[in-house]
């Protein structure tokens, strides 16, 4: 089994051809991602499992990042940084496995790795607000 980090990359890069292929079923999309990142069955399912998760709800994590970025535009947004927003949105408001904190961190660092230095800052921000307004605590799972 992969880390979890590693599945929240490929989620970010999944996101990313998804985002840049607008009008592609989801999973006509996930069976071209797996002929370039193959993985064993069950993290397969671990990923296409968030991956649907978001899709449910990528209209109001969208809505949720236009109402934090100031005096700019989602579709201004560095693309990379959009769906890593997207990403750790989900996760501190849908996942409450996991404690907001992580998913921060992992964010950041997601940003770091893929985007700027900047980005890191710009999606800890971001992160830091939504996770401010959703009444859950930083260090706080709810399994």
């Amino acid at each position: 089994m992969i880390r979890r980090r590693k599945i929240r990359e490929l989620i970010v890069q999944f996101l990313y051809q998804w985002e840049m292929n607008k009008g592609a079923s989801l999973d006509n999309m996930l069976m071209d991602f797996w002929d370039f990142s193959p993985l064993d069955q069950k993290d397969k399912e671990a990923v296409e499992q968030w991956l649907k998760e978001i899709a449910e709800h990528k209209e109001a994590i969208e809505e949720k990042i236009n109402s934090y970025v100031k005096n700019w535009s989602l579709d201004r947004l560095a693309l990379v940084d959009k769906c890593i927003l997207i990403l750790g949105i989900y996760e501190i408001l849908y996942r409450k496995d996991i404690p907001p904190a992580v998913s921060i961190n992992e964010s950041v660092e997601i940003a770091k790795k893929y985007s700027t230095e900047e980005s890191g800052k710009f999606v800890n921000g971001i992160l830091d607000s939504v996770l401010k307004d959703s009444g859950r605590k930083a260090w706080m799972s709810c399994p």
